[in-house]
């Protein structure tokens, strides 16, 4: 079944609809942007794109999903002949598994990628822990750079050769938040967890089964087969095994700082946790202006690094760490502090709470398990000295644009991501490597896939 985009009268588009919509999803949210493609790929007016809407009287993830169901050319669900090694999460796993798996041609929209680099996360192992609850079998890793191979209809992002560092969040462009400055929210991120696209299909496959890739990405892999709203073309001179960085662990915790956090010219900052974000967070709130960046992190390696990095005391505890707060500060608190643990859990919000002053801001970028109520403070205190709290998702950034920024940064001498980099590993070697992570032997490892 073929749509043709001659078609321009609503009662012939609605009579080729309708055997198409008989295989979609049930009814969901409807999106902004996938309305606006399908209307563009139909090419009528708005008028008769309104007519077709009412005449079918059904709503769905992705309206773009009709597209694709009458044109299987578009969505090419066979598998393209290329073979990968993937570490992936099984149903019920208890570490990362090495599979061979088929990767999918790219399709509409989509760029199929060579890997040289992946960053391991410590939210990768939330898949493995149980903190992060989603389908199953997966392949893992979200912080990835490599090289376009190849890509499908109607890409214009990127070509074939460019180098690109894979975003976590995905950045469409088109939806309510990305149109409005909030690309970190991007509709497009719906099914991280799961692993599906939003047309819900799967990019890997093995032996009649589907594989999901975390945040429609996957990067634990040789290759995969993302949406071109994942990938941000860079500088072709910058080393990829260092660019992978700004996958999530750099633009997350320096956007904590600078964007969520809006650490200013004088202030007091205080970040808890030094891993791949927390470092980060100094390293934003330095840039910034900071008058003090106070630290607090149980491993001693991980204190030292953020002293060399530019924070300006450490301390093992929070405890030790509020006292000197007040010292700093006469009395007055932190005016931010920045949650960046590997789970978090209710005493470090209450400590964050507690240390920030009249006007304070808690960011809390780590994650924990969703059914888990993490935040319980005092609702009075909040409104009387007018303390915030809030989230932040990739630091509050907007991926094509940060991500470019602060690699230029780094170029110029002005961030460090090569003393970030604690051990290199192969892909064989993952689980070795979160054993390190583990252990807080690590600020970030990375993966070479030639190595």
């Amino acid at each position: 079944m073929r749509l043709s985009t001659r078609i321009v009268s609503t009662a012939q588009i609605v009579l080729e609809l309708r055997p198409a919509l008989a295989i979609l999803p049930g009814p969901a949210r409807r999106s902004d942007v996938a309305h606006a493609t399908l209307r563009s790929l139909l090419q009528v007016t708005a008028r008769q794109y309104r007519l077709l809407i009412r005449e079918i009287r059904v709503a769905w993830p992705e309206a773009i999903l009709i597209v694709i169901a009458a044109n299987p050319q578009w969505a090419r669900e066979g598998i393209a002949g290329m073979k990968t090694l993937a570490a992936v999460v099984e149903e019920d796993g208890t570490e990362f598994e090495l599979r061979t798996l088929d990767v999918a041609e790219p399709g509409f929209g989509e760029v199929h990628l060579k890997f040289v680099a992946s960053g391991l996360c410590h939210t990768d192992l939330h898949l493995v822990d149980g903190v992060l609850v989603g389908r199953k079998p997966i392949v893992a890793g979200h912080e990835g750079a490599g090289i376009v191979e190849s890509v499908g209809p109607g890409v214009t992002r990127v070509k074939p050769g460019d180098h690109v560092v894979c975003s976590f969040v995905p950045s469409c462009g088109a939806c309510r938040y990305c149109a409005t400055g909030r690309s970190s929210l991007c509709d497009w991120g719906a099914n991280a967890v799961n692993g599906t696209f939003p047309d819900g299909r799967f990019r890997y496959h093995a032996d009649g089964r589907d594989y999901g890739s975390l945040c429609m990405l996957g990067t634990f892999s040789q290759r995969a087969t993302v949406s071109e709203h994942s990938v941000v073309k860079v500088d072709d001179w910058l080393p990829l095994e260092v660019a992978v960085l700004m996958g999530c662990g750099v633009p997350t915790g320096w956007g904590t700082a600078t964007t969520a956090g809006g650490v200013r010219v004088g202030d007091t900052a205080i970040v808890y946790g030094i891993g791949g974000i927390g470092i980060n967070a100094v390293q934003g709130a330095v840039y910034a202006g900071a008058k003090y960046v106070v630290v607090v992190d149980p491993v001693e390696f991980k204190r030292e690094t953020a002293l060399k990095l530019g924070a300006t005391h450490a301390f093992a505890s929070p405890e030790e760490a509020a006292a000197k707060v007040n010292e700093l500060t006469w009395g007055q608190g932190a005016d931010q502090a920045l949650v960046t643990v590997g789970v978090v859990h209710e005493k470090v919000i209450q400590d964050a709470f507690d240390v920030v002053g009249k006007g304070g801001v808690v960011v809390v970028t780590g994650l924990g398990a969703p059914e888990e109520l993490t935040i319980h403070v005092s609702g009075a205190v909040l409104t009387k000295w007018e303390k915030t709290i809030k989230g932040s998702m990739c630091g509050t950034l907007n991926p094509q644009y940060d991500i470019v920024k602060l690699l230029r940064l780094y170029d110029a001498g002005k961030l460090k991501l090569d003393e970030l980099i604690t051990r290199h590993y192969r892909l064989e070697d993952i689980n070795q490597g979160y054993a390190d992570l583990r252990a807080g032997e690590i600020i970030r490892g990375v993966i070479l896939h030639d190595s």
